[in-house]
């Protein structure tokens, strides 16, 4: 699928480079195989401008990859029970990350199918925690340079998705009118929209 994505295409607004990520493939190697999935739905958060960021209080053992350079993981775990993956943008001292929500399974279906046994095909990688799930992402990727060739995560060029669509973050409780959140028109492993529960005070943001 060729070389990854340069650092310079994440060095810019988190906003800018989400709907970029439509298309693109993020590509997981591990002992039991690499697994590709085609990238269908992001959400952009913008550090300190963005109250439902991560960063928007500063600089936290939790966040401190989104103070970095471009183009690495953040990655975190929500909910006591799943991991989420973003992706850096901007430069460093500057946090900005675009949450990986969706995607469609291209390459390694075997071994996300192991790891997910009760998911259909569409839903292997359907939402943020499934997808992670289903790539065997967690807290060993923290800060993995999806821009080298040899990291065990990478992003890959793909094909840019044309029929792009957005509309407000979901999940987040504050700012969640933001029409940040960006995916492929009518791709079935797109995830379902929620509003905000108020009874859960949680976020799965970036």
């Amino acid at each position: 699928m060729g070389d990854p994505l340069p650092r310079a295409f994440f060095d810019r607004l988190s906003e800018e480079v989400a709907p970029d990520l439509l298309g693109r493939v993020l590509e997981r190697s591990s002992p039991e195989g690499t697994v590709a999935v085609r990238l269908t739905e992001v959400e952009a958060y913008a550090g300190p401008l963005d109250s439902a960021s991560h960063a928007y209080r500063g600089r936290t053992d939790r966040n401190t990859v989104m103070f970095g350079p471009p183009g690495h993981a953040y990655v975190y775990f929500t909910y006591g029970m799943h991991y989420c993956v973003n992706l850096v943008c901007l430069g460093e001292g500057v946090p900005a990350a675009v949450l990986i929500r969706a995607g469609e399974i291209i390459e390694g279906r075997e071994p996300a199918m192991a790891r997910r046994p009760r998911s259909s095909v569409r839903d292997l990688a359907r939402g943020p925690a499934r997808l992670c799930d289903a790539l065997a992402i967690d807290r060993t990727l923290y800060g993995a340079d999806v821009c080298d060739r040899e990291s065990p995560l990478r992003v890959l060029p793909g094909e840019p998705a044309t029929e792009v669509r957005t509309g407000p973050r979901t999940g987040v409780t504050s700012a969640k009118d933001v029409p940040w959140r960006f995916w492929i028109d009518g791709d079935p492993s797109v995830s379902p929209y929620r509003l905000h529960t108020p009874a859960r005070r949680r976020r799965v943001s970036g």
